[in-house]
């Protein structure tokens, strides 16, 4: 459990017991959840809402994650359709603690996965199966404009990019996923909205522990969709679309915008920092997997 709030009873489907959620020795040496480390949100009460593989870290002050963490076989995951699978609250936390679908209704805004949807869908069958379908509560979704465009493709793609292509050991990940909350996001319908995302991938290798830094920014897209709620028009058929920005970052760097203690990944991270520059001035913006620094 993290911070003030209490665990409630596990309201899963059926399920008698309540799910492990990430595993923080997974991948051999310890990956922790994050906890808020005294800047952006200090003070902010959190939940730890354990699922299959997974664990989400709700804020429900803003009605959204902070973090969310998955654990990824990569030599055990089981290819599932996605099917009609329909977001669910979770019903161990209150309503007002988590935003469902009235967020999401006639707008612009896609329920974005943080921990995707196939990242926890490991092991037997009927493990997949809940896995999957545990992706789809409402505390692992965030609101991303719903535009289709390379950026995006390139950061849903990024844990088989890293599976494939990492030095690592037995093809295991952790992945820890959540929005920038800041005091300054723009408020619609009672929830602040988040302008990026970040996201760390960890692996281990030769018992050392890997790691690499992303963040996705969708500030230009979110700023045009507003504005046209405000004003009351729709976008034209030939308006051209603005880009999802995404980059790679020095994992420091996304603990310092983020206020979150991200442990020991900031030490492991594959992304150098050149002599004579800052964290900030690191950061590289990707426009395909081959640019990625591991």
């Amino acid at each position: 459990m993290l911070g003030a709030a209490g665990r409630t009873e596990w309201a899963g489907d059926g399920m008698e017991a309540e799910p492990l959620g990430c595993d923080p020795a997974f991948l051999g040496v310890p990956v922790p959840l994050p906890t808020h480390a005294g800047a952006a949100g200090a003070g902010s009460a959190t939940v730890e809402l354990t699922y299959t593989h997974f664990s989400v870290v709700l804020r429900p002050d803003r009605r959204l994650a902070a973090a969310t963490a998955v654990n990824i076989d990569g030599d055990r995951l089981v290819p599932l359709e996605r099917e009609d699978v329909g977001w669910r609250l979770d019903g161990r936390v209150g309503r007002g603690d988590q935003a469902g679908a009235a967020l999401y209704t006639d707008n612009e805004f896609d329920r974005g996965h943080l921990v995707r949807r196939l990242d926890p869908v490991w092991g037997d069958m009927a493990t997949a199966v809940t896995a999957n379908d545990d992706t789809f509560r409402y505390p692992n979704a965030a609101p991303q404009v719903a535009v289709f465009n390379q950026s995006k493709e390139l950061w849903v793609g990024l844990e088989d990019h890293v599976l494939e292509h990492a030095d690592r050991t037995d093809a295991l990940l952790t992945v820890l996923t959540g929005p920038v909350l800041l005091d300054d996001d723009p408020p619609y319908r009672d929830v602040l909205l988040p302008r990026r995302f970040w996201k760390v991938a960890a692996w281990a290798h030769d018992g050392e522990l890997r790691a690499t830094g992303y963040l996705l920014d969708q500030s230009e897209l979110l700023d045009a969709v507003l504005e046209r709620e405000r004003v009351g028009t729709a976008r034209g058929v030939d308006e051209e679309l603005g880009a999802y920005r995404t980059f790679q970052v020095p994992i420091t760097t996304i603990a310092e915008e983020t206020g979150l203690d991200l442990g020991p990944l900031p030490a492991a991270d594959r992304l150098p920092v050149p002599r004579g520059t800052t964290p900030r001035e690191a950061r590289l913006e990707l426009s395909s997997y081959e640019e990625i620094v591991l």
